[in-house]
């Protein structure tokens, strides 16, 4: 009994350890300075999907990507946040060299109702939220390249996917919809989480 109560004590001192190792993410807001740089390019910008109608569920593991009645789908108010978006990006004048989607047809399409059809499928992308650990790491190695890739100068890299995945890579779930999570191209993983733009700090940075 004493050696079961060691063991169990170790496993816990281990996990606890491996907690207070683990940093917790805090969400930065977006600044005057940062959103100029973005003007300018050089940034990787994630944004999450529009709203979605979640009483109609993914039809996990059936989906198909060529069946959106398989598919969660936007909401109408996904569909004008992203048209709502679309417009202020347009008024920004940020430059966008690249979009890439998940090929998930609620990402999809927010990227048409946001930006038009200049994007690519991107498969990596894929909603994550209900595979396995062992299913998730080749998306958490896909997305790292991804935000690490050189962005070509005077634009940015636009990426339309989902909430869990960036959870799976840095422990932040994008929240609220169409948020956009600004990551500069340093650090050690050549790519560094700078800041967030919330769909309400828009009419602020357009003053």
């Amino acid at each position: 009994m004493k050696t079961l109560t060691c063991l169990l004590s170790g496993i816990l001192l281990s996990l606890s350890v491996a907690a207070a190792d683990t940093p917790t993410f805090i969400e930065q807001p977006i600044t005057r300075e940062l959103f100029e740089q973005i003007r300018s390019g050089g940034f990787v910008l994630y944004m999450r999907h529009g709203n979605t109608d979640n009483s109609h569920a993914d039809r996990f593991p059936a989906v198909d990507l060529s069946d959106c009645s398989t598919q969660r789908l936007l909401s109408d108010a996904g569909r004008q946040l992203m048209r709502d978006i679309g417009r202020h990006l347009r008024s920004a004048k940020l430059p966008l060299n690249r979009v890439l989607v998940s090929p998930m047809c609620r990402t999809r399409e927010s990227a048409q109702l946001a930006i038009g059809e200049a994007f690519e499928i991107s498969e990596p992308l894929m909603y994550s939220a209900n595979m396995t650990s062992e299913q998730k790491q080749p998306r958490i190695a896909a997305l790292k390249k991804l935000l690490a890739e050189p962005v070509k100068a005077g634009g940015n890299t636009l990426i339309i996917a989902h909430a869990p995945n960036l959870d799976d890579l840095i422990g932040f779930f994008v929240k609220p919809e169409g948020t956009i999570v600004v990551f500069r191209q340093t650090g050690n993983a050549g790519y560094e989480y700078a800041a967030s733009i919330h769909p309400a700090d828009w009419p602020g940075l357009l003053k």
